[in-house]
């Protein structure tokens, strides 16, 4: 079946706020004389989980914590750091690939709207995207398949028809549970050897031209690239 769409992840896939989301919080930790673990910082599933991340936070300070005080230091920090932050390498190129192929691309991210559509605005590549499908309009985060099948339902194509694009494994473990083939390029953080759920394993969308991927998707067995 002709693939027609492109379905991409956005945190740490489209832009790397994994790694200015660690480093915000390490930040935070610091302003009290503490260190953030990193292996234990992300979690392995999509959603909110900052009230949790708050909640430790305040447990290690003590009874002295001011939240809103930390939440807006930490925020603050965060935004500079944003400031900075283009497309993961590649990606670029792969929207524009996309669209002189006549690919549809859509975003299913287990983040909320306003998140991912403030990001892509930030960096002028929201037009890129013809569907748009956000974690707080579905019932479960992945690695439940739910924001996919409402990409795909937005889409108004089949699983088949379409290729995901994914930086966690429970992110690839959604694509796969909605029935789309799925081509990972690992965040920083991800650990390689994870990603069972893939079916491609990329050390960066600049690896390969899209058209690459979709003929190995397409043509051959599932395969994990030399990383």
């Amino acid at each position: 079946m002709q693939i027609k769409a492109i379905v991409f992840d956005f945190d740490g896939l489209l832009m790397d706020t994994e790694t200015t989301l660690l480093a915000c919080w390490q930040y935070e930790w610091r302003q009290h004389g503490l260190e953030l673990d990193p292996a234990t910082f992300f979690a392995d599933h999509g959603g909110d989980i900052t009230a949790e991340r708050y909640r430790q936070l305040a447990e290690a300070v003590g009874p002295g914590f001011d939240y809103e005080a930390s939440h807006a230091r930490r925020l603050a920090y965060r935004d500079e750091l944003h400031n900075g932050l283009g497309l993961r390498d590649g990606i670029d190129a792969w929207l524009a690939q996309a669209r002189d192929a006549g690919l549809q691309c859509a975003v299913a991210s287990s983040s909320p709207a306003a998140w991912v559509t403030g990001m892509l605005a930030r960096v002028d590549r929201l037009d890129a995207f013809t569907a748009l499908a956000f974690g707080n309009e579905v019932a479960a985060p992945k690695p439940a398949p739910d924001v996919y099948l409402l990409a795909l339902d937005r889409l108004g194509l089949r699983p088949a028809q379409a290729i995901a694009v994914e930086d966690t494994p429970h992110g690839a473990a959604a694509a796969r549970a909605a029935g789309l083939a799925c081509v990972a390029v690992p965040n920083p953080f991800a650990a390689h050897s994870d990603f069972t759920a893939a079916d491609l394993v990329l050390p960066t969308a600049a690896d390969r031209t899209l058209q690459a991927v979709i003929d190995t998707l397409t043509g051959t067995a599932p395969h994990t690239a030399p990383i």
